[in-house]
């Protein structure tokens, strides 16, 4: 058995996804052309996204990254966010793009964007490859989003479930039956 066989549907394919990787970082490099951003990385679903998108920018700009979690090993998240890493470098006055790989119920974005704000960078924008506003419960925007989707429980390019699934080169939407016991 393959973990492509624990796949109902690929939501989103390889081509898909590059093609708005590309739109997204063409975007970023109009938008902050003469600036320097960091680009900081939610951890750990962000790694591939963030890499693919990167490619695309054509300006100087840094990488550093955080983990946070507020799933565990459940498929919703539990409310409470815990820093697991810190950012590496001083943010003050720098712009900051957050990359996510998901904006879901918005509360890990929603508590790291206060958590920055009080270091005083200059601004801090969203990046999120997939946006499922249906179960939104922070008021989070995300400048940059790739994809609409929707409430489905998601893995691949990055994505995983119980630390399995990230290798997939396309999203796809996870059987039920495969995490009906968490």
């Amino acid at each position: 058995m393959t973990i492509h066989e624990d796949i109902s549907t690929v939501l989103l394919t390889e081509e898909q996804l590059q093609k708005r990787a590309a739109e997204i970082g063409a975007e970023i490099s109009r938008d902050f052309a003469g600036k320097e951003p960091i680009f900081v990385g939610v951890l750990k679903g962000c790694f591939v996204f963030m890499a693919d998108l990167m490619r695309y920018v054509d300006l100087p700009c840094s990488v550093d990254f955080m983990a946070v979690s507020s799933y565990g090993a459940g498929t919703s998240t539990t409310g409470a966010v815990k820093i697991n890493k810190d950012l590496n470098q001083n943010i003050e006055g720098r712009d900051i793009i957050l990359v996510e790989d998901i904006l879901d119920s918005g509360v890990t974005l929603h508590y790291l964007t206060q958590y920055l704000e009080v270091r005083k960078p200059a601004s801090i924008t969203i990046a999120t490859l997939m946006d499922k506003p249906a179960r939104r419960k922070a008021p989070v925007y995300a400048r940059y989003s790739g994809f609409e989707i929707p409430d489905a429980f998601v893995v691949g390019y990055g994505l995983d479930y119980a630390e399995k699934y990230r290798n997939l080169p396309y999203v796809g939407v996870l059987k039920p039956e495969v995490y009906a016991d968490a």
